[in-house]
């Protein structure tokens, strides 16, 4: 979904990533985007003479480090403020992967805008809305002067979303370009490339192990929902205080994951399927999934087989690996879309999931690529031992209402709600959501109206984990009953005109989805017409030719370009 999401535990951190500089700052300044999840507002074209860069990252490095401040010698130029060195040549190693100064997260995390240290006190100064209602300790940056404009606080989130590459351009997943993002900084960009993002680096030995998806290729321009298997053992790498007693199974309370920027969801499957169903016809031939020996058969038990590579099953274009594999005689195939390896970090110690040690996993990879060269997809998932066995986690994925955004006319917003009521011994550890692209605003609320999550962003999708978790026991079930919410945009600008490049429009649909247009997109944009045979009715005069009859309603389906409404969360019960 980017990601079923992005993941990140609400903390409050007693320290800032950096000291700013300057005089002491009175607080967040007004929201230049008053509704949550509101894009930035659209920049005006380049002039010919803008400045020229070779990468995103430059840009930045120049245009809002240096020209901001932020490099003088008394902030983090010479001087170092909060141990952080944003000066050229050195400001990427500093802020990629690296730990923030008293808080939890790393200041720049690949992919993940929400788990950024830097983004957060950047967004604190500029739109406080992007938080999603998280909490940050110490003065937004800059302390002082002007924050970021909205433009560059969203170039700044669109190059974290994007793999936060050194080199080369990158796009937003609105697939806008890399002049767009040009556009945002006020600068002239090369053309988008491709981004494979830092490998996540392995725990330490002793504290979990990593599970590697096999790359699988996504050709230029393309989106793909894909189903391949893989083979893992663990056996070998596990202290034995983290092992049930059969030793087949390890106790794991939180995960960490990293893909490549162009995912809209990755959904890592624990099906039921039998080792000694490994080599069933079904799956096809186990191939080595690139390196020397790339596309070669393979036996998935020998790890040698495929040097610096993997072992996996052939591809197959399935949606959420429904029908993927043996079925055995079960539903979808042995799969439970329930069952799948997420777990977010609890604060609240206790809580656990159990894993196998060895087995099939399946790998559902939703992903993109807008850019005009072929790629591989990488994907990484961390996952931490523990032996305090108190509360058994168990996630879960509420598709009740999935296609409720659908039917949203073209050039208007609409408001969709459902509820899901929990049992009285069911803790809430952690919640979510997911839309696609024109989901602009996501949120929950408790039984007592409350709002208890909230999420601007559909491509990383906050993941809220709560301490002490939430726990509604009442006997009555409207006491125990959430409403979740979203508000899906199709086409509107913040002063309510009409946005011809957010519009869902016929012309711009993935191949596996369509739509049948009653807006015009170009020429008279807005008005009433009736289909791919009626453009001379969106003519800004009789005969002119500059009419469009493209725009759609939003369409429920699986692309990026349909939409879903879908609550996602983690609750838990006593161990007895």
């Amino acid at each position: 979904m980017k990601n079923l999401g992005s993941m990140l535990t609400t903390v409050v951190v007693a320290v800032f990533l950096v000291a700013g500089c300057g005089s002491d700052a009175t607080g967040p300044t007004t929201s230049t985007n008053p509704v949550p999840g509101e894009p930035a507002p659209e920049p005006e074209p380049n002039p010919t003479d803008c400045e020229e860069f070779d990468s995103t990252f430059n840009a930045i490095q120049e245009l809002v480090f240096d020209r901001k401040g932020c490099t003088a010698q008394a902030c983090h130029g010479s001087s170092q403020a909060g141990g952080l060195d944003l000066r050229a040549g050195t400001a990427l190693s500093n802020l990629v992967d690296a730990p923030s100064v008293g808080s939890s997260l790393s200041r720049v995390f690949p992919k993940e805008p929400l788990k950024s240290y830097l983004f957060l006190k950047l967004a604190a100064a500029t739109d406080p809305a992007q938080l999603a209602g998280q909490e940050i300790t110490g003065s937004p940056m800059p302390l002082s002067g002007d924050g970021l404009s909205a433009n560059q606080l969203e170039a700044m989130r669109i190059w974290i979303e994007a793999g936060a590459p050194g080199t080369g351009a990158v796009t937003g997943n609105a697939g806008r370009g890399s002049a767009f993002v040009g556009e945002l900084l006020g600068a002239c960009l090369p053309e988008e490339g491709p981004v494979e993002v830092a490998p996540l680096p392995a725990p330490a030995a002793d504290e979990g192990i990593q599970l590697v998806m096999p790359p699988h290729p996504i050709a230029a321009g393309s989106e793909v929902e894909l189903c391949f298997a893989s083979y893992f053992d663990f056996s070998n790498q596990i202290p034995e205080r983290f092992l049930d007693e059969t030793g087949d199974f390890y106790y794991a309370k939180r995960e960490e994951k990293r893909e490549d920027p162009n995912t809209h969801h990755i959904i890592v499957m624990r099906p039921s399927v039998d080792l000694d169903l490994i080599e069933d016809p079904s799956f096809g031939d186990w191939v080595c999934a690139d390196g020397e020996r790339g596309l070669e058969t393979c036996d998935p038990l020998e790890p040698s087989d495929c040097p610096g590579s993997l072992c996996r099953t052939q591809i197959f274009n399935s949606v959420t690996c429904s029908g993927f594999g043996p079925d055995e005689g079960r539903p979808n195939g042995g799969v439970n879309f329930d069952e799948t390896y997420l777990i977010p970090e609890i604060k609240t110690p206790g809580f656990f999931t159990k894993l196998p040690v060895r087995g099939l996993v399946y790998w559902n990879s939703h992903a993109f690529n807008l850019t005009t060269q072929d790629t591989l997809h990488h994907v990484w998932r961390n996952f931490y031992f523990t032996d305090d066995l108190r509360f058994g986690m168990t996630h879960f994925n509420h598709f009740f209402a999935i296609g409720a955004g659908a039917g949203t006319a073209p050039f208007a917003r609409k408001t969709v709600c459902s509820t899901r009521t929990f049992e009285p011994d069911e803790q809430i550890l952690y919640l979510a959501s997911h839309t696609h692209k024109r989901g602009e605003h996501f949120w929950i609320e408790d039984p007592s109206g409350e709002i208890i999550y909230e999420s601007p962003f559909y491509d990383d999708p906050l993941f809220k984990s709560y301490d002490p978790p939430l726990h509604y026991p009442s006997e009555d079930p409207d006491e125990r009953t959430v409403t979740y919410c979203a508000t899906y945009n199709n086409g509107v600008n913040e002063d309510g005109s009409p946005n011809p490049e957010t519009v869902t429009r016929l012309s711009r649909k993935p191949a596996r989805s369509s739509c049948q247009p009653i807006a015009c997109a170009e020429g008279r944009i807005g008005e009433s017409c009736a289909g791919t045979g009626d453009h001379a009715r969106c003519d800004t005069e009789p005969g002119r030719g500059d009419g469009l009859c493209d725009a759609c309603v939003i369409t429920g389906g699986l692309t990026t370009d349909d939409e879903m409404f879908v609550m996602l969360g983690g609750t838990a019960t006593e161990v007895e």
